[in-house]
């Protein structure tokens, strides 16, 4: 199993001090976050899907190993709620092309009150080309029954894992031959970052699910505090000590910077 371990996103202006430094600008934070980490999870296309040409910067800015994994737009998701699939997943294949052999994976975000409807959902996983890693995140009761499984399956998607208060949500399926794990709403007194014991049994789940020679996609929550940073940090070293292999992650001292200040309590 190989772990990719990154963050959900790298511009965060409270990371400044905390993981970049105070003088870098900007417009650089990308390049550093590659030279530290060797994924990222781009949450702003779900907002508004970058034009093509800001793909092709981030492929050109960043080392040949670096991956980003791209969330779909919610035109497609929330909006269109997976009718009319189409024209949506075309646009968002085009654009995402101009990374090249950068891009990871596709996560496609359900609204959390979308009801299952595996046939929609069937309809769009078809539209997406031959080879393409989807994750799907359903968030919706609902859609844990067999048929989602069959469909993941048959299409060769990944149902996206993750937690609420540090325990699963989602039914710990394997329905293709890579994973993908989402840490966003950890537990505990703190809420960020994790309990290292959290991790660990994250770690367990995944061994247990996919082989060494399988991919592994792991995204810590974007928060206001840098605690995404060192749950990357520690994630990764625990899959090491699992005899894992985990993508390179910063050492924890250039991810500490200031005393961690929780943050008030909230969803992701």
């Amino acid at each position: 199993m190989a772990v990719l371990v990154g963050t959900s996103g790298w511009q965060y202006r409270d990371w400044r001090g905390r993981f970049y430094p105070p003088k870098l600008p900007q417009r650089l934070w990308l390049e550093h976050h590659a030279a530290a980490f060797a994924t990222t999870e781009v949450n702003n296309s779900f907002y508004r899907l970058p034009a093509r040409e800001v793909f092709e910067q981030w492929r050109e800015r960043t080392p040949a190993d670096y991956v980003v994994t791209v969330k779909a737009s919610r035109f497609l998701s929330h909006i269109k709620r997976l009718r009319d699939p189409e024209e949506p997943v075309a646009r968002l294949m085009d654009r995402v092309a101009a990374l090249g052999d950068r891009l990871g994976a596709v996560l496609l975000q359900l609204p959390p009150n979308l009801q299952s409807d595996v046939e929609a959902l069937d309809r769009c996983l078809a539209c997406f080309p031959a080879g393409t890693r989807v994750a799907v995140e359903p968030r919706h009761d609902s859609w844990w029954n067999p048929d989602l499984r069959d469909v993941l399956v048959a299409r060769r998607a990944a149902l996206v894992w993750s937690d609420r208060d540090s325990r699963p949500i989602a039914p710990l399926w394997r329905t293709t031959d890579w994973g993908y794990l989402r840490l966003h709403h950890g537990g505990g007194e703190a809420f960020w970052p994790y309990e290292e014991h959290v991790l660990r049994a994250w770690v367990a789940r995944l061994a247990e699910t996919w082989d060494e020679d399988e991919d592994a996609y792991v995204y810590t929550n974007n928060d206001p505090g840098g605690a995404a940073l060192r749950d990357a940090v520690t994630f990764a070293r625990l899959v090491e000590e699992a005899g894992r292999t985990a993508t390179r992650v910063p050492a924890m001292q250039d991810v500490s910077g200031q005393l961690y200040e929780p943050p008030v309590r909230r969803g992701a």
